[in-house]
């Protein structure tokens, strides 16, 4: 009984030794450090909404957004920001481009100045970084894939995979991206007359072969369990980024959770498969990205070298990087041909002229397709696939004129920043790839308006490959088929990680 009533207090001072430290940190992240930051910030004359204990400005979001994803813009109109981002949209009124957002305790720095945006990107110190995402995503496209990975590692990555996007590469690539085409068409060849398609399906379905078979050697069929996954976990993502994330509960038998560690499971099983499969062949492992990674493995040298657990979080990011923003690009193109069709005209006279009727294109085609590449730049500035871009502050620093402290997280609206008419001109809602005439430093009245594919040391590494899969399409689709907006389109572009049409793309094709 005495050694029950000595270990009472001793009891009670280990908990108080261990819950009043927890409930101090608590406290400083949901409640001081709004409440300094705030006022920091309200100092440099930056506002915005105000912070709620926990949830920050989320349940502000998602409201708003809500509201917004019930409406309809009209075909014609490009000015989709509004929609994408309502509550950046009301925010930038009342509180000017610069604005301070919660998202839940972090702390968001919105900015749409391009020189500063350039300041950030092109830094190679180490001052801003990958911002931090949700536990979710990082099983979605991998946290040591290329896209998430910082400093020395970063470097060494981007040294083994640079190879793989070579000039050379790229033209053997070509044939494949072709031989991909070439199969779907044959199977659009029962369209004799007038026929619907859901295009924005059938651009998953061919960027999804493209990338299977080009950068991994596998044949859609055998990647299929790959995508598929991918599919059903990027739904699970989406819905999870409109709670607040409280740490810890990632680990929570959750329905939701449940879910996501079960197709987890499934994606890494199946990428595991690609690369088994490769590694038991006995056969040299080929110059594609899998075979390049592969052969990392076997080196001495450690800056030389992937892991096998590396390779597969390689695989997933290109997985879904080579499909998903590949397929929205063809989509939100075609939609805008469709809706232009003196444009739609003029690629098809240049592809004519260059290519042919009937000539199979190959990669020395593409160079020539100079009114091309400048509608899918300008699909770029318009539709690009990723909205936004952001990066944390690594420590207290001075921006230009702003002083930003350390864990700030900075975003840049890159659908505002490429529809701001100060910088692209009282057209810039406007579609005119003529704008892009003289290139894309001329474009507009800053040299780095477009930022699609980003820009300074992290620019995508994978954008080459992207525009010669985009040119080897839309080339074989125009030599065969005119392509007009079907009726029931409803024009209701929405940011699920990537920007999609919410209710698809159906045209109308008409064979030539």
């Amino acid at each position: 009984m005495e050694l029950i009533t000595l270990m009472n207090p001793i009891l009670a001072l280990l908990v108080l030794l261990f819950v009043v430290p927890k409930m101090y940190n608590a406290l400083i992240i949901l409640v001081w450090q709004p409440f300094v930051l705030t006022r920091r910030f309200k100092k440099q004359g930056i506002s915005g909404p105000k912070y709620r204990f926990l949830y920050g400005n989320i349940d502000e979001i998602n409201k708003i957004k809500r509201e917004s994803h019930v409406s309809v813009l009209d075909p014609n109109s490009n000015d989709i920001f509004p929609r994408i981002f309502p509550h950046y949209q009301q925010w930038m009124t009342l509180y000017g481009e610069t604005f301070l957002y919660w998202n839940g305790t972090e702390p968001m720095l919105c900015i749409s100045d391009l020189e500063l945006v350039k300041q950030i990107l092109s830094n190679k110190s180490g001052l801003f970084v990958k911002s931090k995402i949700r536990p979710e995503l990082f099983k979605l496209v991998g946290m040591k894939g290329l896209v998430f990975v910082e400093g020395v590692d970063w470097v060494r990555h981007r040294r083994i995979l640079n190879p793989a996007f070579s000039i050379d590469r790229l033209k053997i690539m070509t044939k494949v991206m072709v031989e991909c085409t070439l199969r779907i068409l044959e199977e659009w060849s029962d369209v004799k007359r007038e026929q619907k398609m859901e295009m924005n399906r059938e651009f998953r379905r061919l960027t999804a072969d493209i990338i299977a078979t080009a950068a991994f050697g596998s044949s859609y069929n055998e990647g299929i369990e790959v995508f598929r996954t991918q599919e059903e976990l990027k739904k699970c993502c989406v819905r999870c980024l409109t709670n607040v994330y409280i740490p810890g509960t990632r680990y929570l038998p959750t329905p939701s959770n449940i879910r996501i560690w079960k197709l987890d499971r499934k994606m890494k099983n199946s990428v595991k498969k690609v690369v088994d499969s490769r590694l038991a062949s006995k056969q040299d492992y080929e110059d594609d990205l899998l075979g390049i990674m592969l052969k990392s493995c076997e080196s001495e040298r450690k800056e030389r070298k992937l892991s096998i657990e590396e390779i597969i979080d390689e695989c997933k990011t290109f997985f879904f990087g080579g499909y998903e923003t590949n397929s929205n690009l063809l989509t939100w193109t075609t939609m805008l041909l469709s809706l232009h069709q003196d444009w739609q005209e003029k690629l098809r006279d240049e592809i004519f002229q260059e290519c042919g009727k009937d000539k199979t294109p190959d990669a020395d085609t593409f160079s020539k397709l100079k009114l091309m590449n400048m509608v899918f730049l300008e699909s770029l500035r318009l539709y690009g696939p990723v909205s936004y871009f952001s990066r944390d502050a690594t420590k207290d620093l001075t921006l230009g004129h702003l002083k930003i402290p350390k864990g700030t997280t900075i975003v840049f609206p890159l659908m505002k920043m490429h529809s701001d008419k100060a910088v692209w001109g009282s057209d810039a809602d406007k579609f005119n790839p003529l704008r892009f005439e003289n290139g894309v430093s001329r474009a507009a009245k800053h040299p780095n308006a477009l930022l699609a594919f980003s820009m300074g040391p992290r620019v995508c590494i994978g954008q080459n490959f992207a525009m010669i899969e985009a040119k080897v399409v839309l080339t074989m689709i125009l030599q065969r088929f005119r392509l007009s907006l079907c009726g029931e389109y409803k024009h209701a572009p929405v940011d699920h990680l990537t920007l999609t049409p919410q209710y698809g793309l159906p045209v109308m094709l008409q064979p030539l």
